[in-house]
């Protein structure tokens, strides 16, 4: 098949790539476009500090730092993953304009698969796979719809942290027929960071099982929720500052330097 995959250019994103090209380029054509950022640019001062271990530290300082040497670690850069990909890894941050259709339509995709992606798809782009749209949403369906849901759910002091696979069947934003919930325990010394990414390891196995269903002609059994749940934004400053009261830390020094290692060249 021809997979068009929509992401987001940000560390969780490319770590699910990681884990999801090698796995499908022996088999499918791949293609990858990724989006700036999610939404609107956040207006809460308090979200700068995850900005910077989602973006700034991986994208600005590491990456261009790994991509310089002549081997690679265990974990690609986007860069690095150009390897699995027809073309390599392109912006698209309008993908309901004519110029942001025609890219998207030009891949000619059987399926797109969504991880993080930062923007909307309208009517016109969703119908251009053939096969519909996948999309893996970091969190329960449909009880934290929308953007940051692993925040939410430690702020609430939920037990289970979740991934949703779901199909995108229209615009309005997770409402689509839910495939699986993928679900573990959350460990409450574990910071966002880690949390987050800890979402990826079994979301995207979802996402392989669920491409396999289709290459073999099986549509994956999907159940519409029987309710429209709660959709939430970028937390304000308020949230902010109760998470941070709850003993919440944005990102472990320890895990950060365990991940970051993992994109670097072994030791000679």
């Amino acid at each position: 098949m021809r997979i068009t995959l929509l992401t987001n250019k940000d560390l969780a994103s490319n770590f699910a790539l990681n884990l999801l090209l090698p796995r499908l380029s022996s088999d499918h054509e791949l293609h990858v476009f990724c989006s700036d950022r999610v939404g609107r640019k956040p207006t809460a001062p308090g979200l700068a500090t995850a900005s910077f271990y989602e973006q700034t530290l991986p994208l600005e300082l590491l990456f261009p730092l790994v991509d310089a040497q002549p081997e690679h670690g265990e974990l690609l850069t986007f860069q690095g993953l150009n390897t699995f990909l027809v073309e390599p890894v392109t912006s698209l941050n309008q993908p309901n304009s004519s110029e942001g259709l025609g890219k998207l339509a030009a891949t000619e995709p059987d399926l797109v698969v969504s991880i993080r992606y930062g923007c909307i798809l309208e009517a016109e782009p969703l119908v251009v796979p053939t096969r519909g749209v996948l999309n893996l949403h970091s969190g329960r369906l449909p009880e934290y719809r929308g953007v940051m849901a692993t925040f939410r759910a430690m702020l609430a002091g939920e037990e289970k942290l979740c991934s949703t696979l779901h199909w995108i069947d229209d615009p309005t934003i997770d409402t689509g027929r839910i495939i699986s919930i993928q679900s573990h325990d959350r460990d409450p010394e574990q910071c966002y960071l880690a949390s987050t990414i800890g979402l990826y390891p079994s979301g995207c196995t979802a996402i392989l099982e669920a491409i396999g269903m289709i290459e073999a002609g099986h549509e994956p059994n999907a159940q519409a929720p029987g309710e429209t749940g709660t959709y939430y934004s970028f937390p304000d400053q308020a949230s902010l500052e109760a998470f941070t009261e709850a003993g919440h830390q944005w990102a472990n020094p320890r895990f950060v330097t365990a991940l970051m290692s993992r994109y670097l060249p072994a030791r000679q």
